[in-house]
């Protein structure tokens, strides 16, 4: 049965089935491969994409749960949010600013669940980042990854 969803503002059919998770859609068949599989459980984040604007853990999210809804991936954040898409983020801004990533792996994740804090908390502080956040880095670069959003977060606009 096909899955028709709506990747990065395209409308596209999917001949999967319905509980296939959507990480697997994105990344194999709609070729967003900035979108990670981390644990498989919904629990580290690194698969991180949002569904009309709410961050979700995209591995253990059913492609058929995101039928009529906009799917945005690391690859349309920027444009999704009225940017050209040669313009990066202002998060992706941020990230290369304070050197965040290491291995680099999460980071697609952690950016889309910044961006969809920054979203419902504009001005956050240090205490909503950390604990609006729930991705893990292995690498540990928390305290880059806070101060790149509270940046995003002032020079937003």
């Amino acid at each position: 049965m096909p899955v028709t969803l709506t990747v990065n503002g395209e409308e596209k059919q999917f001949d999967v089935e319905p509980d296939t998770p959507l990480l697997w859609v994105l990344r194999e068949e709609a070729g967003c491969n900035g979108v990670k599989f981390g644990c498989g459980v919904g629990m580290c984040g690194a698969c991180t994409v949002h569904i009309d604007g709410i961050a979700v853990r995209s591995c253990s999210f059913p492609a058929s749960g995101a039928e009529g809804s906009d799917v945005v991936t690391i690859e349309g954040l920027a444009v999704s949010e009225g940017l050209d898409e040669e313009t990066l983020h202002p998060l992706q801004d941020a990230w290369i600013k304070h050197q965040v990533p290491q291995c680099g792996y999460c980071q697609t994740g952690m950016i889309m669940a910044a961006a969809a804090l920054l979203k419902d908390t504009p001005d956050p502080s240090e205490e909503d980042v950390r604990n609006g956040i729930t991705n893990i880095c292995r690498c540990g670069t928390y305290p880059r990854i806070v101060a790149a959003v509270l940046d995003a977060a002032q020079n937003k606009g």
